[in-house]
């Protein structure tokens, strides 16, 4: 017998089949509730009928009692409803959230920074498109041929009147959709590239200012934004077209039905109950006719935001569940490792090959566009090698749970932020802060008296652009970050670019000591000064490795006068110049007018 494979439902649709049952409460509570609707037009029936005619008070007090007690059940109905739907939005987001920003965050990783918020927005629409009118439109419309069938009933006329209504508004919706849908859509296209470009530039509205650009940026949102905005004007007037004469339709049609009625009454083929419910009916059966003109748009959202999530959850599945191994111990390989960046056609880096152990301390230099911040990124996990691997202690760094190894590693990227919160809840990682690790932290990366100094100290408020710290103190801090928890392994990219004096002596003892308690170190620099401190020696060129040697064979090397070595360097001057006393764990700077590898 052959076994067929089990085919795997996507998530969405497995997150909305858990709530099935809930779904067929929804359903029922709404059959009862259309059922209920028949009771206006039924009361309106005997009190024309029956009441008029014969005068009876009593007959119409109970009429009254009966109708008012089904209108209180169809009330408390509808509140029950309401609640299964919000219940079941709340539970459809529960089951999504965490997958949806994970998968966002994955993204994020791979330099596409909007999709977050695009994708919790998708998020809340879906929820919302669930817990509102919309939904009620799709369950009350399958009850509208039992509305027109009753009309029927009364009358063969009033049931062709209220189904050509019916088709008439059913026609204008269709050409509602058709009309003013690829429209609206470029609307919306347009008007979010618009909104990219504007985050964009606010981010970067201090050079924008200081070089003059603000007339012309501008002037590149606007016509993005007016294009948008004529869209979505063209549409929305093809929209008020369509919507008043859908109103127009309905208003008319009760008003003939109504005169239909007095007609057929008047002939006697009805009686005057007939003509004043079937009027009322009519109402009641164009109702959700009408409510799945404006529904059809917000399905047509509600799907391309379900198409969007579907697209990312699939993406970046479900991470599978790995074996916790034992904090790494800073062995560090990598082999033939090549690496492609997120939206790049060529690798920065190709054929990657070195390794280091437990307490060395690698520099790795280069030019720009050599390929060093790629390399960083790659050992502490951003990105994924393309080809080749990575491994921490002879295990792949794919089979590490990254929050796992982020917690046994530090770094610091060459651009730096920091988050909102206090500096003690930024270096502790947004852990709650243990108080002798932040402290501790911030002693060894040299930064404790720096905090000490400010207004509330460890306590200090940061708003979400780090308003009131400079680059260097923001670079300084981050590596408190970075060795919070005491991690086996630290990346720095460019420590020492934004720091002054007193930060790179601070830097250097920092390192120093690191160096002495058997840290491995990886620093990505082109700063040669801080060699001294290192052991190893990474140089990258053009994302290939051009030599991987003992510090101290370079060292020499760089000391020999050779025509080769006369060429100007890609590695950039610096001011200072480190020398580590191994017997003390003491470092020594020396200012120097330039000096070049």
């Amino acid at each position: 017998m052959m076994f067929l494979p089990k085919i795997q439902q996507p998530e969405l649709i497995n997150a909305l089949a858990a709530n099935k049952k809930t779904f067929r409460s929804v359903a029922v509570f709404s059959a009862v509730i259309n059922l209920l609707m028949l009771v206006p037009a039924i009361y309106m029936l005997q009190v024309y009928d029956r009441v008029l005619s014969s005068g009876n008070q009593w007959t119409l007090l109970m009429l009254t009692l009966l109708a008012l007690g089904l209108f209180l059940l169809m009330g408390a109905l509808e509140w029950v409803r309401s609640l299964l739907v919000i219940r079941i939005g709340e539970q459809f987001d529960e089951s999504l959230s965490d997958r949806v920003y994970h998968a966002s965050y994955q993204h994020s990783l791979r330099g596409q920074n909007n999709v977050t918020a695009q994708s919790l927005s998708d998020l809340s629409q879906l929820r919302q498109f669930m817990t509102g009118s919309a939904l009620f439109a799709f369950l009350d419309a399958p009850w509208f041929p039992i509305y027109l069938l009753v009309i029927f009933l009364f009358h063969p006329w009033l049931g062709v009147l209220a189904l050509t209504g019916a088709i008439l508004l059913i026609a204008l919706a269709v050409i509602n959709e058709c009309w003013s849908k690829a429209i609206l859509n470029s609307a919306n296209q347009i008007s979010a590239q618009a909104q990219q470009k504007a985050v964009a530039y606010l981010q970067q509205a201090d050079v924008i200012a200081a070089l003059g650009m603000f007339d012309r940026v501008k002037a590149i949102w606007k016509q993005k934004h007016q294009a948008g905005l004529t869209y979505q004007c063209v549409a929305s007037e093809r929209n008020a077209v369509i919507s008043a004469l859908a109103k127009t339709t309905r208003t008319a049609l009760q008003s003939l039905m109504l005169g239909l009625g007095a007609y057929l009454a008047v002939e006697g083929h009805i009686s005057a109950g007939m003509m004043v419910a079937g009027s009322i009916l009519i109402g009641r059966m164009l109702s959700p006719v009408e409510q799945l003109v404006g529904a059809l748009r917000q399905w047509s959202q509600a799907e391309r935001s379900k198409q969007r999530l579907e697209h990312l959850i699939q993406a970046y599945p479900a991470e599978s569940e790995k074996l916790k191994l034992s904090p790494p111990q800073g062995n560090l390989r990598v082999e033939k490792m090549s690496l492609l960046p997120p939206g790049a056609l060529r690798p920065c880096l190709t054929n990657i090959s070195f390794s280091i152990n437990s307490g060395d301390v690698l520099a790795v230099l280069g030019a720009s566009g050599s390929g060093k911040s790629c390399l960083a990124k790659a050992l502490v996990g951003i990105w994924a090698p393309k080809l080749g691997k990575i491994c921490f202690d002879d295990a792949d760094i794919s089979q590490w749970n990254q929050q796992s190894l982020g917690q046994h590693i530090g770094y610091v990227p060459q651009e730096v932020n920091l988050f909102e919160g206090t500096l003690a809840e930024n270096i502790a990682r947004y852990e709650q802060p243990d108080s002798e690790a932040v402290i501790a932290a911030a002693k060894l990366a040299g930064v404790h008296e720096l905090i000490l100094q400010l207004p509330q100290g460890y306590g200090t408020k940061l708003s979400e652009g780090t308003n009131g710290l400079s680059g260097g103190q923001k670079q300084r801090i981050a590596l408190a970050r970075a060795l919070y928890g005491d991690p086996s392994i630290i990346v720095l990219d460019e420590p020492n670019a934004h720091l002054d004096e007193v930060g790179e002596k601070a830097l250097a003892e920092s390192l120093a000591a690191l160096k002495s308690k058997g840290k491995t170190l990886i620093l990505i620099t082109h700063k040669v000064g801080i060699l001294p401190l290192t052991n190893k020696v990474l140089v990258l060129n053009g994302g290939t490795v051009k030599s991987f040697s003992d510090t101290q064979t370079l060292l020499q090397a760089l000391n020999k006068p050779s025509a080769a070595l006369s060429k100007p360097s890609p590695v950039a001057n610096t001011q200072f110049s480190y020398q580590y006393h191994s017997a003390t764990g003491s470092v020594a700077t020396a200012k120097k007018e330039g000096e070049s590898a």
